[in-house]
């Protein structure tokens, strides 16, 4: 990405590091390397020599315009500011991937726009301006990327991707991988846990699952066994068994590599699969912060003022505590509603066997081909023979809510399925 900028260079003096020296420092390697740059510092540690002393990096193309047979763009360069832009020829520039998305963003605005796909030879301000406003949104959009596979501890990575409108990340949403408790809610752990050798085909005393008179939940490719309503008992942090045992899947994480992306149907942000997921596996935990219902019928009345809510009932055995992933969630935040889902909810039980804090667990329905878009339906019906049920309490970004979350008008559904029930609750 970088290129020789040429001549111009303003700086003084030179100098280096000294050997042995370190220091505590919030600027990045790329600030660091900028900084060196604009004062003509080498640096070996930073990797800025004599040799690439004077190659600046890129940061986006603002704009474009044709001379005759000679392209130029017009450069923002990192580490300067807008006021030191400068047109470059194409043969300058050695951003092979920013100048390919820079083509791909105006030819697909020019169709918007119902232009011609070719770009003219000079390029007007609002349209320039839409450039910069894109390009300045996908480096936001990385920067989120980045951070949230910085605080992720499962395998699977997450990309982001916008290619619908100018939005960029959530400004109030953290990242997090599992419950956060809130104020005056306990959660106790285990006090024993099994002694197999074999959980799946020599548990002793039923392994878990068994202790709990519940049937053992997977077979032995970890796809799950029960039908839903009935609850999922994990072995524990306190049982003999290891890592690879098969009755250890919710708390593996997730596994599949998945993207955050916006939907162009109104509905927000989405979450899809980038590879195929078999049918019964595990792919998602519900994470938020655990309040009472007290509380959460105190904030779901703010959050339908606001037009979002993230509100998901633990009702197994009776509605006493709420999950809330407004603001503390993992990527499952994002995931929308189906009137014909492809998640299925299940209650999980591992390190906490209180029945009224289960963790929430999303497994395939059918096989999921990658591309396809994860959904759950807010308003899940479980066998009620079984009793043991969960259900959404949300509108995930649907505006005009009056009252509280459990006093609703109906919400219009926009799933687009043809099973549609037309509104959400």
């Amino acid at each position: 990405m970088s290129s020789a900028r040429g001549s111009g260079v303003r700086g003084h003096g030179a100098g280096s590091w000294k050997p042995g020296c370190s220091i505590c420092c919030k600027s990045s390697l790329h600030q660091l390397q900028d900084l060196c740059r604009l004062a003509k510092l080498s640096c070996p540690a930073l990797g800025v020599s004599k040799k690439n002393l004077y190659d600046f990096e890129v940061e986006y193309l603002c704009d474009y315009k044709k001379i005759r047979d000679q392209e130029y763009y017009l450069v923002k360069w990192r580490g300067y500011p807008d006021s030191e832009n400068t047109w470059e020829p194409r043969q300058n520039l050695k951003c092979v991937r920013l100048l390919k998305q820079f083509h791909k963003d105006l030819e697909r605005e020019l169709l918007r726009r119902h232009h011609r796909s070719r770009p003219p030879r000079h390029l007007d301000p609002n349209l320039s301006n839409y450039l910069v406003q894109k390009a300045k949104q996908r480096r936001a959009l990385q920067r989120w990327e980045q951070e949230l596979n910085a605080k992720r501890n499962h395998i699977g990575r997450i990309t982001v991707e916008n290619e619908v409108d100018l939005d960029g990340p959530p400004r109030a949403f953290v990242y997090i991988n599992e419950y956060r408790v809130g104020e005056g809610i306990t959660l106790n752990q285990v006090a024993v846990g099994c002694e197999c050798q074999d959980c799946l085909w020599a548990p002793s005393g039923g392994c878990c699952p068994g202790a709990s008179l519940h049937k053992f939940a997977y077979n032995d490719q970890g796809q799950v066994r029960l039908r839903a309503g009935q609850p999922i008992y994990e072995c524990n942090s306190r049982c003999r068994c290891g890592y690879d045992c098969p009755n250890r899947v919710v708390q593996k994480g997730i596994r599949y590599n998945l993207c955050i992306f916006r939907t162009d149907d109104g509905r927000g942000w989405g979450v899809r699969t980038l590879e195929k997921i078999r049918k019964n596996s595990f792919v998602m935990e519900y994470v938020g912060e655990i309040i009472t219902s007290e509380e959460a019928e105190r904030r779901g009345q703010i959050y339908d003022r606001q037009g979002a809510t993230y509100l998901f009932d633990l009702d197994y055995v009776e509605d006493v505590y709420t999950v809330d992933a407004a603001y503390y969630g993992n990527i499952s935040h994002f995931v929308n509603h189906s009137c014909d889902p492809n998640l299925q909810v299940y209650n999980v039980f591992i390190d906490n066997l209180d029945e009224r804090l289960p963790r929430i667990a999303f497994f395939a329905t059918r096989t999921i081909w990658a591309g396809e878009e994860l959904t759950f339906d807010y308003n899940m019906q479980v066998d009620p023979v079984d009793i043991e049920s969960t259900h959404m309490d949300s509108n995930f970004g649907l505006a005009g809510l009056p009252g509280s979350p459990k006093k609703r008008v109906r919400i219009e559904c926009k799933c687009g399925t043809q099973s549609c029930r037309k509104y959400l609750f």
